[in-house]
């Protein structure tokens, strides 16, 4: 069975956003980059909320990353973007592009559906779509990629949860930046 991770970048004080939105205190160089390449390269698919899904598709869907000039990791995360499945849960949108459906409802009967499906493992993103998931009990791992920022105030990691998960941890990197990569599975699984 395929498994649900929720892998995201993190402040250490558990921001994945600062105040607007912002990402800019994100350190992401080459070798960050080239480790999140190498995760995303084996999942089977990922599934966003619309405002994650928007922001990655505006970026990643962009020509800007074709770019000869742009760096070959960059243009090697495009291409593993574009071509990787994705579902987006969503009732405000309308449609989605590329490689991508769209969910409007029985997020947890879907979510079910692609588990018990051959292929790599899914990948969940954005805090809201992950706090669902988290009170649905569908998040088989944690992947977070730990910056060494304090930003005091912006989007958490989790909007609010209301299970306790105890977990395990499976894998850590630490990253020249001095970002730690923690891979962390369900306690009981």
């Amino acid at each position: 069975m395929r498994k649900v991770i929720y892998a995201m970048m993190v402040t250490v004080d558990g921001y994945i956003a600062g105040p607007d939105d912002s990402l800019e205190w994100g350190i992401v160089d080459e070798e960050l980059h080239r480790f999140v390449n190498d995760q995303d390269r084996v999942l089977g698919g990922h599934l966003y909320g619309r405002r994650t899904y928007e922001v990655m598709a505006d970026f990643w869907a962009s020509p800007a990353v074709d770019d000869p000039s742009a760096p070959d990791y960059i243009r090697d995360y495009a291409h593993i973007w574009r071509e990787m499945p994705k579902v987006v849960f969503s009732r405000t949108l309308d449609k989605v592009e590329g490689n991508t459906r769209l969910v409007r409802d029985d997020l947890a009967g879907e979510v079910r559906r692609l588990k018990e499906q051959p292929g790599g493992d899914l990948a969940v993103a954005g805090s809201e779509l992950a706090a669902s998931f988290a009170r649905l009990g569908l998040i088989d791992e944690y992947h977070l990629y730990i910056h060494p920022v304090i930003l005091g105030r912006g989007k958490r990691m989790f909007a609010e949860v209301e299970r306790t998960s105890n977990l395990r941890l499976v894998d850590t990197h630490r990253f020249g930046s001095g970002v730690i990569f923690l891979c962390y599975a369900l306690a009981g699984g």
